[in-house]
């Protein structure tokens, strides 16, 4: 059998159409598993050694998300074998050491897989709030260069960059919630440290490697409120995306429409990230048996400040 030119063209053009589902799902991971880092408990006791809060497990979990808990205090080559089998990490908020304890130890070694991985094309993102971002400065000019500021326990708008039209963090969000966040206080911080802009300008390791995309004060100090990197999948906020929606133990968490917005579009747009990586297990059983499915939360009754916490 033979074809005339235009029909050859078309036969092509029916066997590239064809093939564009397949070619979509190949570079879109639908089904995205997210680690979450651990830290150490202050009073442990038995089988409360480290925790992580609920309400980052269900930050990710509602913009479609899996999730994995990255213990605290194993070995390279077990967390080695994790980062090949998850699609990203988030490093929470919370009250560890930046520079000697189980969680610095993880965070570190995760970020420096990141960076390997990204330069040789293997996108792997990471997200760090408020004790996460913090930490994410540490690692990446390797000194501890906060600032003390008085910003424990308050709802802040947001101060927008010229960075921040072009971000990617931003770049999804509605336009009517971008005006919200530039005038109401959506953003909760719990922070007693902070990244002040005197010290980003003057840092060569953090100006080269991140962007600031907002600001806040304490009336006192400007400090830089949320940040990504240049070239890497890399993003950090002072200031808790999770807390408006799932946690209420606090009278500043704000809760309005606009809050809650926030939560699920900063979620969404890490999941998102997530879902660039392609990364997986090894087989279904060891997936299965890594998942937070398989720990239970425990309710605090509002003592402390979360609603759940898992412990490990």
């Amino acid at each position: 059998m033979t074809f005339t030119c235009r029909e050859t063209i078309m036969l092509l053009f029916c066997i590239f159409i064809s093939c564009l589902p397949f070619c979509s799902s190949v570079t879109r991971n639908d089904r995205p598993i997210i680690g979450v880092l651990a830290q150490e408990v202050r009073s442990p006791k038995p089988n409360q050694n480290s925790y992580i809060a609920a309400s980052y497990v269900k930050f990710l979990e509602s913009a479609g998300s899996r999730v994995v808990p990255v213990m605290i205090n194993q070995t390279l080559e077990e967390y080695k074998t994790l980062f090949n089998s998850i699609n990203g990490i988030l490093y929470p908020g919370g009250a560890a050491s930046l520079t000697s304890s189980g969680y610095a130890r993880a965070a570190k070694i995760f970020y420096d897989l990141a960076i390997e991985a990204n330069d040789r094309g293997d996108f792997f993102p990471v997200w760090g709030t408020c004790l996460g971002f913090e930490q994410l400065t540490v690692l990446t000019c390797g000194e501890k260069v906060l600032v003390n500021t008085n910003t424990s326990g308050v709802a802040l708008h947001l101060e927008f960059t010229n960075e921040t039209a072009n971000s990617r963090l931003f770049r999804g969000f509605p336009p009517e919630l971008m005006k919200e966040l530039a005038s109401e206080p959506l953003t909760e911080n719990s922070h007693k440290w902070s990244l002040s802009m005197s010290t980003y300008n003057s840092n060569d390791e953090l100006k080269n490697f991140y962007k600031v995309l907002s600001t806040n004060t304490d009336g006192k100090i400007k400090f830089v409120s949320t940040f990504e990197a240049h070239d890497y999948p890399f993003y950090g906020t002072q200031w808790h995306p999770e807390k408006n929606a799932f946690e209420w133990t606090k009278p500043y968490i704000p809760h309005s429409p606009s809050a809650i917005k926030t939560t699920f579009y900063t979620a969404e747009f890490f999941v998102n990230e997530a879902r660039k990586n392609l990364h997986r297990f090894d087989s279904e059983e060891e997936e299965k048996g890594a998942l937070i499915y398989n720990h239970s939360p425990v309710y605090t009754g509002g003592r402390g400040s979360f609603e759940q916490i898992y412990y490990f």
